[in-house]
Parts: C-alpha cells; structure tokens; sequence
C-alpha cells in the first residue's frame, strides 16, 4: 500500500510539465551567455572587422 502511493507520487511528480517553458528559456539564455563568453574575443573581433569596413567604404 505504501509502496503503491510512494509510486503513484512519484509518476505524478515526473509527468507534471508545469514550468518546463521557463526551464528551457533559462537553459537557453544560459547556453548563449556562456557561448558569448567562450568566444569573447572572436565576436570583439568580427564586430570590430565589420564596422571598421563600413567605415572605410563611404557610402554617403
């Protein structure tokens, strides 16, 4: 009996899917931000390549 109840708690604690949106966004912006700053230096860099050549080339 105590058994069947600790079981059936359990089946119902791990099939709820309430707040699984929030986990993922969370996971989600964690991974970016640890992607940004894996690679700091190489978006610094590509940034700086891409508006330093919009500067050089006049466009107006």
């Amino acid at each position: 009996m105590v058994l069947s109840r600790i079981r059936n708690r359990l089946f119902t604690l791990f099939s709820d899917n309430r707040g699984m949106e929030l986990v993922q966004v969370g996971l989600l912006i964690a991974i970016a931000i640890a992607l940004g700053l894996i690679f700091k230096t190489q978006i610094t860099q590509f940034v700086n390549d891409v508006f330093g050549g919009l500067k050089a080339s006049s466009f107006s």
